[in-house]
């Protein structure tokens, strides 16, 4: 029997044209193959161009991310694929809207645990929070676990976003080489 290979988690950025059915034909050759998307973002970037950037953070084997990237590459209205996971160093935040509902010592606490993980509260009743967080999925993760038995009720998440670090510009080259 072969090894099994470890499932690794990859951030993808893809460039493609803002137009509709694109987002649609990416989740599709998702759903076909049965590949899992735990974050998807999309924004338009370039309105020059009409392009938007589609970030989707998905976990799989080697070969898998290997075959998302490859399948990612060959739908038509793709201009770039860039695996930022596998190209070296980069930023990733998300931001998420907490809502705790808490009274006497767990409302403080919450606040407590607010202000060590710079949550900012972007509404408050008498009987509730909204709290602001950003930072990695981790980080967002920890703080809601951190607030589920203080009386956490809701959780908006915008998924991941992501840029390469360094010089190098994922748009600018696309634009540079006339795309």
């Amino acid at each position: 029997m072969p090894p099994i290979e470890p499932i690794e988690r990859h951030t993808i950025s893809v460039l493609v044209d803002n137009e509709p059915g694109v987002l649609a034909r990416v989740i599709g050759l998702f759903s076909g193959r049965g590949y899992n998307i735990e974050s998807l973002t999309v924004a338009e970037v370039d309105t020059y161009g009409r392009r938007s950037r589609i970030t989707i953070v998905t976990s799989g084997s080697r070969m898998i991310i290997e075959q998302i990237k490859a399948q990612l590459d060959r739908l038509v209205p793709v201009h770039k694929v860039l695996d930022l996971t596998d190209e070296g160093s980069f930023v990733e935040r998300e931001l998420a809207l907490i809502k705790v509902a808490a009274t006497g010592d767990k409302r403080i606490e919450a606040l407590r645990i607010a202000d060590i993980f710079r949550a900012r509260a972007v509404d408050s009743t008498l009987e509730s929070f909204v709290f602001e967080v950003t930072g990695s999925s981790e980080k967002l993760n920890a703080f809601i676990g951190l607030m589920a038995p203080l009386g956490l009720v809701d959780v908006s998440r915008t998924g991941v976003a992501a840029i390469a670090r360094g010089k190098e510009g994922f748009l600018g080259e696309a634009i540079l080489a006339g795309e």
